[in-house]
């Protein structure tokens, strides 16, 4: 029986790599660069070389592996099928296909937020509950959803994207992904940084952001908890952007738990007592007591993800 797998989560700059053990420990861990020219065109041959010099230097043979699990930045269909990554180049093709022959081990691929969330669910956050919707507050925000211990990918390879939510219809400004007014233009670090930069041209409040020469989620949150009324304000409506979305999430899906992750997690408590408090006022009755926790895994959560999609 076999006893390896690897994780691979492959991001605009560089792709992580893990080995791990099928308990699901971590043995090893890496970086390489995303070689993004010419389309991405070599993103999977320096994958496979870099699994393969792994082996050689561990002294295992791919005998002994049961396979590699790779998220991507896109939507990724069931059978392993990238719909367009644009920010690796990549058009549309069946990338699991192509890395299994590549490399001769059998490979899943997913959406490198779905990824995450199956990393939180196996070795992380939401490992104490079988099904658990993920967020992650970054740049954007990400998302993914796990049901009874599987992830939930979609047709399209789009589910979990709650960052594209429409939750305000009356938004002029226009989102990355050409619409105006999703969740992300307001929950994500970008989108505290905005409404911040509102609130600061709107009125003469004081406040200590004003102090600062570039205005971060981080200096927001960490305004918010000396007292500054401003941030505490700005706080209160990412809160409510963020809780109001996840209560419609919690009415198709009912999920045990919400994983909080990414950058902005990082605020901790003062984070997730605002959502959850606005959560409670939105939510369906027999949603309203979902828990709500913090990821653990950090930036590894997509390397888990991948080996466990493959176990």
């Amino acid at each position: 029986m076999a006893n390896y797998v690897f994780g691979v989560d492959i991001g605009g700059t560089t792709v992580k790599i893990g080995l791990f053990s099928i308990e699901g420990e971590l043995l090893d861990k890496w970086e390489i660069t995303t070689r993004k020219d010419d389309g991405g065109a070599y993103i999977l041959q320096d994958i496979t070389d870099s699994v393969n010099a792994k082996l050689t230097e561990k002294g295992i043979s791919k005998e002994d592996v049961k396979g590699v699990g790779m998220g991507v930045p896109g939507p990724v269909k069931e059978d392993g099928t990238v719909v367009k990554c644009v920010n690796l180049g990549w058009g549309v093709f069946n990338a699991a296909d192509e890395l299994s022959e590549l490399v001769g081990l059998p490979v899943k691929v997913g959406n490198d937020a779905n990824m995450a969330a199956l990393g939180e669910y196996w070795q992380g956050g939401g490992k104490s509950y079988q099904n658990i919707v993920m967020i992650t507050l970054g740049t954007g925000v990400g998302g993914g959803i796990i049901i009874n211990g599987k992830m939930l990918s979609g047709v399209n390879g789009a589910g979990g994207e709650i960052g594209h939510m429409p939750i305000d219809p009356e938004e002029q400004d226009v989102c990355n992904c050409g619409k105006k007014g999703c969740l992300e233009q307001y929950a994500s670090a970008t989108g505290i940084v905005r409404l911040a930069n509102r609130a600061l041209q709107a009125s003469d409040k004081p406040s200590v952001l004003r102090e600062a020469k570039y205005v971060s989620a981080k200096e927001i949150f960490d305004a918010a908890k000396s007292g500054d009324n401003l941030a505490l304000e700005l706080m209160e409506e990412h809160g409510k952007r963020l809780g109001y979305a996840l209560a419609s999430v919690a009415c198709v899906v009912d999920p045990e738990a919400f994983v909080i992750g990414g950058g902005v997690s990082k605020a901790g408590d003062i984070l997730l007592n605002t959502v959850k408090k606005y959560y409670q006022e939105y939510a369906f009755h027999a949603c309203r007591n979902t828990e709500f926790c913090l990821a653990t895994l950090g930036n590894d959560a997509g390397m888990y993800g991948g080996a466990a999609s493959v176990l």
